[in-house]
This record gives structure tokens, C-alpha cells and sequence, in this order.
């Protein structure tokens, strides 16, 4: 989708980027969407997703969890200019939707680490792949930015 993309796990850095992308999808008067993304198992012989029963469900969360961060940033960040905001929610691997989805952004935004176990990395497993591969340009944000 054209416009700004930012990939969100709930952690404090995604919110972080999440605020970033609102303010710059809103100043460029571009759409914004927010992807969240339900960690799944890859297969052992295919490297695909996969998935189990209950997964529809923690998807249908996790996109609820996403809204409710939009609503709130965009409350935090008052009624001016809005950016027009889709949130989308899938069963998948973060590193991988993101690059997809960067094949028809204008702009892909992440936070410098998730909530991964390892906060002496100064850049998480995630951003780091999107980094190396992303196909359109790509924002940072660092924490407490």
C-alpha cells in the first residue's frame, strides 16, 4: 500500500516509532498503515508459517491491541491533520511481512529493538533484517525519539 508502513509488537520502541510514523504520515498527508504481526513456528521442511488452532484468535488480539495504540497515540497527539490509518494484523514471521510490505511502501518505519530478550543489542533481530532488506526507504526510531 502506498504511503508509510510501521510494524508494531506492543513494545515501548514501537510505540516510539508508532508516534514518529503518525506525525510524518500526517504532515505528508500520506496513509498510514500500522502492521502487527502474531509470531508463529516455522516449518521444519518448508519455512513457512505455521499455524495453530487459536491462532485466529491471538491474530484478532493482536489487531485490537494495534487499534488501540493508534487510538491512543492519536489521542496523545490531538485532533490536528490525522493521517487516514488501516491497521492490518497477521499469523507470520515480523522480519519477513514487514520486507514484503516494503515492496509497495513509499516509507517503512520501525523501532530499534522489539521485546525480545536481549536489551544490550542497540538493534533487535527484526529491525535488523528489515534494515538489510527492505525495498523502499526505512526510518529507525530510536528509543525516545
Amino acid at each position: 500500500m502506498p504511503g508509510i508502513t510501521v510494524g508494531i509488537d506492543g513494545s515501548d520502541n514501537a510505540h516510539h516509532a508508532l508516534i514518529w510514523a503518525m506525525k510524518e504520515a500526517a504532515q505528508r498527508e500520506v496513509p498510514l498503515t500500522v502492521l502487527t504481526v502474531h509470531e508463529t513456528l516455522a516449518s521444519y521442511w518448508t519455512g513457512h508459517p505455521v499455524t495453530f488452532a487459536g491462532d485466529d484468535e491471538r491474530v484478532a488480539h493482536a489487531r485490537q491491541a494495534a487499534e488501540q495504540a493508534v487510538a491512543e497515540v492519536a489521542k496523545e497527539l490531538g485532533n490536528d491533520s490525522q493521517p487516514q490509518v488501516t491497521v492490518t494484523a497477521i499469523n507470520g514471521f515480523a522480519a519477513r511481512a514487514l520486507i514484503e510490505a516494503s515492496a509497495d511502501a513509499d516509507l517503512l518505519v520501525v523501532g530499534t529493538r522489539g521485546g525480545g530478550g536481549f536489551p544490550h543489542l542497540n538493534l533487535g533481530a527484526v529491525s535488523s533484517q528489515v534494515v538489510h532488506h527492505a525495498r523502499c526507504p526505512i526510518v529507525v526510531v530510536p528509543y525516545g525519539r
